[in-house]
């Protein structure tokens, strides 16, 4: 194993690129009639994603934005808001067009009964008739909270995958994050599911939490080889305090250093490697027969708000509130706010706040991002045919900032190439060819740490 001490000169504060223009780009320079117009012009096909986020109490770690309640009138409200917000939709967007991929977030979607889960699939399915017969549609489950009926609602209506939130398993850890959930809880909610006929499931994990160690995560790692997932999402802690009140309570003191941090990556790269699950991009595992995969050596493979999708050249819908959409040229955010999302829909609008519309250079800068995000390569003459430029000229300072990563990257006249060690740090690799950076003050806590 490394000595990754040295490596902590690149722990810096970096988008994890979700978006390019990342979200902080977003704003009102894109109005809500530029928006409406993306949707009306728009021919491709549809990926729907619906926030559901509710939550019963909060995880210290998380960094999705949650509502915390245990009132079943609050979350019966919000379905009421979120059917009119489909209702608006279908005035607006040709809701005809062929899906092809759905997913519920959240929050906690299995927090919602099983009578309020069909009637929001009955009510999507009946708004967007053209669900494609191979359609990936997916689920974010707590194991926690998902009884037998809910299981049955989502296969009954076409679910074909499913995705557990674990995050760790070592005791004194779930203390902390507060978030106490036992193997054997997790292992029967997922052979629930399995034993209903869903093929796919994948396990969060999260490395960098409280208290964790190379130790504690190899244990964690060989209880989830017992439970045989598809993929696994092993996501780096995005420590944001500034942003997320409950980061606060933790001692910043036991959370693992960049070297640690860098050990359990590439432990678990390793250990993942001999159990026949392959690196997909910076934090993604999946088996060989996973079209995940394929889609890795295929090179189809894309990033976007949902981690890495095999569904690219589609638009993003987002639906609920801060769910974020994503078109050919354009992102869009709706409110984060409740009463900002509830008083747009009563006015009979879509409760868009922000976003922003794409420039030739931002699409340029995307396609070259999100390529080493989700391939770690990049193929240069693709770019300049794509783009028509000559790629040496226009990205000249980008590749200058990039020498600096030297060792980790290789370039020759037709391809940018990273390395197995700097794929551990392609966050860093990427942001030399953000244009956006420059303009954010070092000391401006915007992004979490790269390690």
């Amino acid at each position: 194993m490394k000595d990754y001490k040295a490596f902590v000169k690149y722990s810096k504060a970096g988008p994890r690129y979700t978006s390019y223009p990342t979200a902080v780009e977003f704003g009102t320079h894109f109005t809500y009639e530029e928006y409406l117009r993306c949707l009306k012009d728009s021919k491709r096909e549809l990926s729907l994603y619906f926030h559901l986020p509710f939550c019963r109490s909060a995880c210290y770690f998380c960094g999705c934005n949650v509502i915390y309640t245990a009132k079943e009138e609050s979350k019966k409200r919000y379905l009421k808001y979120l059917f009119r917000e489909l209702e608006i939709l279908s005035t607006i967007l040709d809701t005809q067009k062929n899906v092809v991929q759905m997913h519920f977030g959240g929050g906690t979607p299995t927090f919602f009964s099983a009578g309020d889960l069909e009637n929001l699939i009955l009510k999507i399915k009946s708004t967007f008739p053209n669900f494609d017969t191979k359609a990936e549609i997916s689920c974010e489950i707590d194991p926690r909270f998902l009884d037998d009926a809910q299981a049955d609602v989502m296969v009954r209506n076409g679910f074909n995958r499913v995705s557990f939130g674990v995050q760790d398993f070592d005791a004194r850890v779930q203390k902390e994050i507060h978030r106490i959930q036992s193997f054997e809880l997790t292992k029967e909610a997922l052979l629930k599911m399995r034993s209903r006929g869903i093929k796919s499931v994948n396990i969060d994990l999260i490395y960098g939490l409280p208290f964790q160690n190379l130790q504690s995560f190899k244990q964690t790692l060989e209880k989830i080889i017992l439970l045989n997932p598809d993929r696994l999402a092993i996501f780096n802690y995005a420590h944001v305090p500034w942003l997320k009140k409950n980061m606060r309570k933790f001692d910043e003191n036991t959370l693992p250093s960049p070297d640690v941090k860098l050990q359990i990556l590439e432990y678990s790269e390793k250990f993942l490697g001999q159990n026949h699950y392959k690196m997909i991009g910076m934090d993604h595992f999946a088996k060989e027969d996973d079209e995940l995969f394929k889609a890795l050596q295929d090179n189809t493979l894309h990033r976007n708000f949902q981690g890495y999708t095999t569904k690219g050249g589609v638009d993003l819908v987002g639906v609920g509130l801060t769910s974020i959409g994503e078109g050919q040229g354009h992102y869009a955010q709706n409110f984060k706010d409740l009463k900002s999302y509830e008083e747009a829909i009563e006015r009979g609008i879509l409760p868009f706040e922000r976003g922003v519309l794409l420039s030739e250079d931002d699409k340029l800068r995307k396609a070259v991002i999100m390529a080493l995000m989700a391939n770690f390569k990049l193929d240069i003459r693709g770019i300049e045919r794509e783009f028509g430029i000559d790629f040496r000229v226009y990205f000249k300072e980008d590749l200058k900032a990039l020498e600096e990563y030297s060792e980790f990257v290789s370039i020759d006249e037709d391809f940018i190439r990273v390395n197995e060690t700097g794929s551990m740090l392609i966050r860093n690799i990427a942001m030399c060819f953000d244009a956006y950076l420059k303009n954010i003050s070092e000391d401006k806590k915007v992004f979490s740490k790269t390690l």
